[in-house]
């Protein structure tokens, strides 16, 4: 007989082996585990949605690490309902991953004979629909453990290859290949000169295999106007289709917003957002696209002091939307600040100085850092202080953006030579250590 440590020890060691969230290292801040549940919620859980069963899985996941295990087991009820109503189907190796989570949180809140059932039938799945080899996971897994990766912003290359190893067994999930697509077409996201050239055709193959992927669609179009295509009719019609769409940060939105700002018209942008709000009054996500574009006018599009009024509703609104945000507002709060600097810069001063004395992952320190070195540039003509934000956003080994900005505002100070630190720049930028 085994003794009730061994049949212990048996346990952990079979709940370990299992592919499931809780064994792929999953381990970010609680703020990160904050916002991406708030990510997840905008998706929205509309049927259709193929990544419904992954959303669920995920958000079961991370509520479980919130320390809310009742509203975890829900959710990872809610994804195996998911995937029988998508794949029509009452069992497939779909579930394996999904048992394997359950029978985690039953380890963990003690019911040992619940999870010993779910390791049953994960070992009965693993049976039926065994993996292509000893070496290698099955497609849906591969998929699943891809798409999750990629909401943690970890090794590319590592993503890369799941979603390649997936599509390579099932080339017939157009999904798939989507979601690989925009995986490689993201770290050129803020990029002015467009995609590489097998990137850009690769993501054409992909629209012409997921035509009602509009998400896809809208970063197709994106890329071919950066490209010096002129795409404004083309961009309004896939604005009327994003309308008619129930609301989802996956419709493509943002990516439309951009693309009215910078081939469109910002006035067009700021209508369209206004449209699509008032079609969906209550919608947290539709007023954060709304305060994006007002932030965008005040900020960006007007040389002069824009109208009071119009500065007045991109403040209220984001007040608002940092409300409807409580536990991921820091970007909002950036955003806000910067739109004071049209009107009451002492606010903007006050705001970025509570922000800097927050907590933050070095990713989000980088943007902060970054905006209030322009901000001390541009507004306060402090070139010396925003010297010293923008080597503090630059020294944080992270490839973004920001880190970019930052390092050509420092290569520009030191190449003219006007300011007394070039010199101190020049061995700043020798030393500087590439992610």
């Amino acid at each position: 007989m085994m003794s009730a440590a061994q049949s212990q020890t048996s346990l952990v060691s079979k709940l370990e082996a299992l592919q499931c969230h809780f064994t792929w290292d999953l381990d970010p801040s609680r703020s990160k585990l904050l916002c991406l549940r708030d990510q997840l919620v905008d998706i929205g859980t509309e049927e259709g949605n193929c990544w419904l069963g992954h959303i669920y899985n995920l958000r079961g996941f991370i509520q479980y690490k919130l320390g809310f295990t009742e509203d975890a087991q829900s959710f990872f009820n809610k994804a195996a309902e998911a995937f029988r109503q998508m794949r029509k189907a009452d069992d497939g190796p779909w579930l394996v991953l999904n048992y394997g989570n359950l029978a985690w949180l039953h380890h963990h809140l003690g019911d040992q004979a619940e999870s010993e059932a779910y390791l049953s039938k994960v070992e009965a799945l693993m049976k039926k629909y065994p993996s292509p080899s000893q070496d290698e996971l099955h497609a849906e897994i591969y998929a699943e453990k891809a798409w999750t990766l990629m909401q943690f912003s970890t090794d590319r290359e590592l993503v890369a290859d799941y979603f390649q190893k997936a599509i390579r067994m099932q080339p017939d999930m157009v999904e798939w290949n989507t979601s690989h697509v925009i995986w490689l077409a993201s770290p050129f996201k803020h990029s002015n000169t467009g995609l590489e050239a097998d990137i850009l055709e690769k993501m054409r193959v992909a629209k012409e295999q997921d035509p009602e992927n509009l998400y896809l669609a809208a970063c197709y179009l994106e890329q071919r106007a950066k490209n010096g295509e002129s795409v404004e009719g083309e961009a309004r019609e896939l604005a009327r289709r994003v309308l008619r769409n129930p609301v989802s940060s996956y419709s493509g939105w943002k990516v439309i917003l951009w693309l009215y700002r910078y081939h469109v018209s910002i006035d067009e942008a700021i209508d369209l957002a206004e449209e699509a709000l008032k079609n969906h009054p209550d919608e947290r996500y539709l007023k954060r696209c709304v305060a994006l574009t007002l932030k965008w006018k005040v900020i960006c599009y007007s040389d002069s002091r824009p109208e009071q009024s119009m500065i007045d509703r991109a403040i209220s609104l984001h007040e608002e939307v940092i409300s409807l945000y409580p536990d991921s507002s820091f970007l909002m709060k950036v955003d806000l600040a910067k739109t004071y600097t049209k009107s009451n810069q002492a606010i903007t001063e006050q705001m970025y100085q509570e922000l800097l004395e927050i907590d933050l992952e070095p990713v989000d320190k980088q943007l902060l850092y970054n905006n209030y070195a322009t901000y001390l540039n541009f507004h306060k003509q402090d070139e010396n202080k925003s010297i010293k934000y923008n080597m503090k956003a630059a020294e944080i080994p992270h490839q973004s953006y920001f880190r970019r900005n930052s390092i050509e505002f420092l290569e520009m100070i030191k190449n003219k030579r006007r300011n007394r630190k070039w010199r101190e720049i020049e061995m700043f930028l020798e030393n500087l250590q590439e992610p």
